[in-house]
């Protein structure tokens, strides 16, 4: 099971630990979007502290219906208290954790400032 927390702008949040190959590791805290399909987005600063090697640009379509051009990144995190391997979007914004992490997960959020949100595999 994994835990995360509503905060005080009534976000579903969620610390993760992130890396790169040599070992070289952050916690960052994620913002869970169910409008992402993505894995995880990251801001270029982190990207480049950690040295993360470029995978592909791809078009993505957002929220408004706008594309614009996306590079990704390959990263390890440490998910349901495994090391997994994901592409990463970089973007300038909160990290962002998206639905193609969540997948073969339950979502729960108790929905005030402080709630719970646990993630359990299906």
């Amino acid at each position: 099971m994994i835990y995360g927390v509503v905060n005080l702008r009534r976000e579903a949040t969620l610390s993760l630990v992130v890396g790169n190959s040599i070992g070289q590791r952050e916690v960052i805290d994620t913002v869970i979007d169910t409008g992402f399909d993505g894995f995880l987005s990251l801001p270029s600063e982190t990207i480049i502290r950690l040295g993360l090697p470029w995978r592909t640009s791809n078009t993505a379509t957002l929220g408004d219906g706008s594309e614009t051009l996306f590079d990704f990144y390959t990263v390890t995190v440490i998910w349901d208290g495994q090391y997994r391997e994901i592409d990463i979007a970089a973007a300038e914004t909160e990290p962002l954790l998206g639905m193609a992490m969540l997948y073969g997960y339950r979502l729960q959020v108790d929905d005030v400032e402080g709630g719970i949100v646990k993630i359990e595999a299906l």
